[in-house]
């Protein structure tokens, strides 16, 4: 992960996923193909298969079961994944799974990007039995052990059927985290609900049974979803209902929530579980670790974690360790530890506890409390305003001078929505420096820029980089976004013609997204 942080907490993780291919598309001449070529051999690259318009319909007649990544060469997330992806092809192959590994060069095959609602890079698409027209979205993980679980999970079954204490025991011993599903009917619909969400929870270990015996001896005398954890209360019951059966999203929302540990320590490798969990808010203890004085506060933060468990996730971070990006983005310094924080995910906004009293588990609380009681306002990041901001024909926004800028009603203000790592704006940033010097002489036009993952708007979030959005001259304060090409000729034409793009001018290609789904980031389309 980068040390610069975006200004969504999901990017502690990973980017968004694309859009899942919908409906037939074009229709391929596979057979003819296959007629004119018989015999021919699809050719592979570290285990994975290499396909192009003519042999995707080879690939999937042969494979019944194939995972092909689309992806560009210019791209930084395709470039991190492919070593990962080899290697499970090779894990794929050593555990005789039958499933195979592929991958499309998206820019060089746009037939095949279109035909399958290829949105962004990688995209990665599961097709089973030669089915062209529904591939399944890939949703796993990045790595090489996690691709492979996806696919065992769909090629075979995602839950081991135990009929005996002893299977059930070994089970448990499996793992930290493992479900057992106790069904008295395992042609219950429920039954496919269970395993359905089991295919997809590769860091949880499934069972299920029907055998009374084991329904016995773990306590139940109805149908329900046991989640066994080696950690804090060991245990939590998800009874099924009786009347209404057992509910995906429930079911889900439950396990994430119990798998947790009541207090996680951030880390690369715990970041990942952290904003899967979707629990929405997150309060975290900046604690420095090597000191003992911090470490005595854990235990009235842990404490205090019960009551709030599923609505708030307690997250402890050691600002000793390779921390930096979280801290830069509450806007915090190491020797400000300890301290709290608290972020809701999805609205972006943070909250800081008023004075600085003691660390305890009553204070933890009540800073809670009074965030949900709408008491406590969330405070916004700024740099401070740089003495030269308007010295350079490319003027320095920050978040304390923004508004003074683009809402000035004498100027039209077009504005560049930065993060210093996107390799988008950096892309754009010689026609940007030409649009500023092309206009420095026109009183009425500012050509502005802010990184967007320092500062933060109370107006509006920034979702993707760069984004550019245009505030012209008036009293109304008006905004537009620009979907233009990022060249200087279009972004001449938007300002000579008062904010409007010519209809037939094309949409800016790229934009880095800001949200990480748990498919990792993406580069965007």
């Amino acid at each position: 992960m980068d040390g610069q942080l975006l200004p969504v907490l999901l990017l502690f993780l990973l980017g968004a996923s694309g859009l899942q291919g919908q409906g037939q598309g074009p229709e391929r001449p596979s057979e003819d193909l296959l007629e004119d070529t018989p015999g021919e051999e699809v050719p592979k690259e570290d285990g994975v298969l290499v396909l192009d318009h003519h042999t995707l319909g080879l690939a999937l007649q042969e494979y019944p079961a194939l995972l092909v990544e689309f992806f560009a060469p210019w791209c930084g997330h395709c470039k991190a994944l492919a070593p990962e992806y080899s290697k499970a092809a090779a894990l794929l192959a050593a555990e005789s799974v039958t499933a195979t590994l592929a991958k499309v060069d998206g820019p060089a095959e746009q037939e095949l990007t279109e035909e399958f609602g290829v949105t962004g890079y990688p995209t990665l698409k599961f097709f089973r039995d030669g089915n062209r027209t529904h591939p399944e979205e890939y949703t796993g993980p990045r790595e090489a052990k996690g691709i492979v679980e996806w696919l065992k999970r769909r090629v075979g079954s995602s839950a081991t059927r135990l009929e005996d204490e002893e299977g059930a025991q070994a089970l448990m011993d499996a793992g930290d985290v493992v479900v057992i599903g106790f069904f008295q009917d395992l042609e219950d619909e429920d039954v496919a609900t269970f395993l359905a969400l089991a295919r997809d929870a590769l860091d949880m270990t499934f069972g299920f049974t029907d055998q009374p015996k084991l329904f016995q001896k773990f306590g139940l005398t109805k149908d329900t979803v046991v989640l066994f954890k080696k950690f804090d209360e060991g245990r939590a019951d998800f009874p099924v209902d009786e009347e209404l059966g057992l509910d995906l999203g429930d079911l889900s929302r439950f396990l994430i929530t119990h798998s947790m540990l009541l207090v996680t320590e951030y880390s690369n490798q715990t970041s990942r579980r952290i904003f899967s969990a979707r629990i929405l808010n997150h309060l975290l203890l900046f604690v420095n670790q090597t000191l003992a004085s911090h470490r005595e506060l854990l235990e009235g933060f842990r404490e205090a974690a019960p009551p709030l468990r599923g609505q708030v996730l307690f997250v402890v971070v050691d600002v000793d360790a390779s921390n930096d990006h979280v801290l830069q983005y509450f806007g915090l310094k190491a020797e400000e530890a300890p301290t709290l924080r608290l972020v809701n995910i999805e609205t972006t906004k943070k909250y800081a506890p008023p004075g600085g009293g003691p660390i305890t588990s009553a204070s933890v609380a009540a800073f809670c409390q009074m965030v949900f009681s709408g008491k406590l306002k969330p405070y916004l990041l700024s740099q401070e305003v740089p003495p030269d901001w308007d010295q350079r024909p490319v003027k320095t926004l920050v978040g304390k001078n923004f508004e003074q800028v683009a809402f000035d009603e004498t100027k039209n203000v077009f504005v560049k929505f930065y993060a210093p790592w996107c390799s988008h704006c950096k892309e754009m940033a010689p026609a940007w420096e030409a649009l500023a010097e092309k206009y420095r002489d026109h009183e009425d036009i500012i050509i502005a820029e802010l990184d967007a993952t320092a500062n933060e708007l109370e107006a509006f979030t920034v979702s993707g980089f760069p984004r550019l959005l245009y505030f012209p001259a008036g009293r109304d304060r008006k905004m537009m976004e620009y979907k233009g090409n990022r060249d200087l000729e279009s972004f001449s034409k938007f300002l000579d013609s008062g904010g409007e793009l010519p209809a037939e001018a094309p949409t800016a290609p790229f934009q880095e997204p800001l949200a990480n789904s748990s498919v990792g980031p993406r580069e965007e389309l």
